[in-house]
């Protein structure tokens, strides 16, 4: 499930993944199934076709599909469409689209109306027979047509214009999650808090204008203790060409910021962990889990109390404090405990005209603890603290 992508695909056979060994899954016990026998592939003068193509018009890609130019002319091109390219932040795939029932030899629900009916028969998918490091498949939450809410939306317009997940805390020691997380589609707004009831929702959003599908904010500063950090420029608005901003984006694990703000944060981060006390960890202990800065501690006493808060400040005056969990994880290196500051460096994008999209993305680590909702008709994305295992049995009752 990746709030950062709006394509839903699954690995098809044959299928081919580079550099998927260790990952989860991956050998997978069963082979991949082939394209399900219900399906048919999209042609390549669709909506949906354009849509997996960055837009491209339907000349361009009927072009690309070998049609001839009477059919072109004519909008009677019923070639497929051809395979498109996709990637995320660690990985990459190229896939086919096809058309079909959303579960193969799923019944259709008998109080569906028949656009409906017609509708869940003929869901849009994409194969994928080669992959990079991406070997599972991925649900787009994103707010593309091609995503699972978009799609969703002509069956169930409730389900689809307001979800929400919160994420349960976890540690890296861990191979498993004792709870699980839930996602709610149709999450319904909640009634203004009381005094005993659970922290109310931030909102944020902003719109970007050549990526949609992003569910992009902007963040205007950050706090460490008692001081403000203010953010690059980059990533408090969206200009005309998409570039800016941040991403929420369930799919990345750390939160990612341009190299400036990310070195005044971790020097400020610095200044107050050696104020309190905190050994700063040596080179080789950073590097051997890739992130830094990192510092030795006695035991969590010491950890909860005089590690410094973490706030991020969004557009809106919405403001999240987060969990010292989500930015400063314990782990074990030579015999010591070691905590590092668990955000990275996403490189330098100031000072270029056109760097390519988001500047920054906030990722999952830093969600955990929180339910996150979108809501698509009103335009903004959610943040609220919430006991994450309490609100999936608080679901599973309801």
């Amino acid at each position: 499930m990746d709030t950062g992508s709006d394509v839903v695909w699954f690995p098809c056979s044959p299928f081919e993944c580079i550099l998927c060994e260790g990952k989860p899954s991956y050998p997978f016990a069963t082979p991949p199934p082939a394209p399900p026998s219900a399906s048919r592939p999209v042609i390549c003068g669709s909506a949906a076709c354009s849509a997996a193509h960055s837009g491209l018009p339907a000349s361009d890609l009927c072009a690309v599909a070998a049609c001839s130019l009477d059919d072109i002319e004519t909008s009677s091109c019923s070639a497929p469409c051809p395979p498109f390219y996709y990637a995320y932040g660690d990985g990459s795939l190229i896939a086919r689209l096809r058309r079909g029932p959303l579960l193969p030899g799923s019944a259709v629900p008998a109080a569906a109306s028949s656009a409906a009916a017609l509708h869940l028969k003929n869901f849009t998918f994409a194969c994928a027979h080669s992959a990079l490091a991406e070997p599972v498949g991925v649900a787009g939450f994103g707010r593309g047509p091609l995503s699972l809410p978009a799609q969703l939306a002509a069956l169930f317009p409730s389900l689809a214009s307001r979800f929400s997940y919160c994420l349960v805390s976890h540690s890296f020691k861990s191979d498993r999650l004792l709870r699980p997380s839930p996602l709610i589609l149709g999450r319904t707004e909640p009634k203004p808090s009381e005094p005993d009831q659970d922290p109310p929702f931030v909102y944020t959003l902003l719109h970007n204008p050549k990526h949609p599908y992003f569910y992009s904010v902007g963040l205007e500063s950050l706090s460490v203790g008692p001081s403000r950090i203010p953010a690059s420029s980059i990533l408090r608005s969206v200009d005309r060409k998409g570039n800016g901003g941040m991403v929420v984006d369930s799919g990345t694990t750390f939160t990612m910021l341009p190299s400036d703000t990310y070195t005044n944060l971790a020097n400020e981060f610095d200044r107050q962990m050696s104020r309190a006390g905190f050994e700063r960890a040596a080179e080789a202990a950073e590097d051997e889990i890739w992130l830094r800065p990192c510092y030795y501690y006695e035991d969590r006493k010491q950890w909860r109390r005089r590690v410094p808060g973490l706030a991020l400040h969004f557009s809106g005056n919405a403001s999240v404090a987060l969990p010292r969990r989500n930015y400063f994880m314990g782990v074990e290196s030579g015999g010591r405990r070691l905590g590092c500051l668990m955000v990275q460096s996403g490189g330098d994008a100031s000072g270029e005209e056109d760097y390519g999209g988001p500047a920054g993305t906030l990722g999952n680590f830093q969600q955990q603890g929180f339910e996150v909702v979108y809501d698509l008709q009103a335009k903004r994305v959610g943040f609220a603290r919430r006991h994450c295992w309490a609100l999936w049995e608080e679901m599973s009752r309801a």
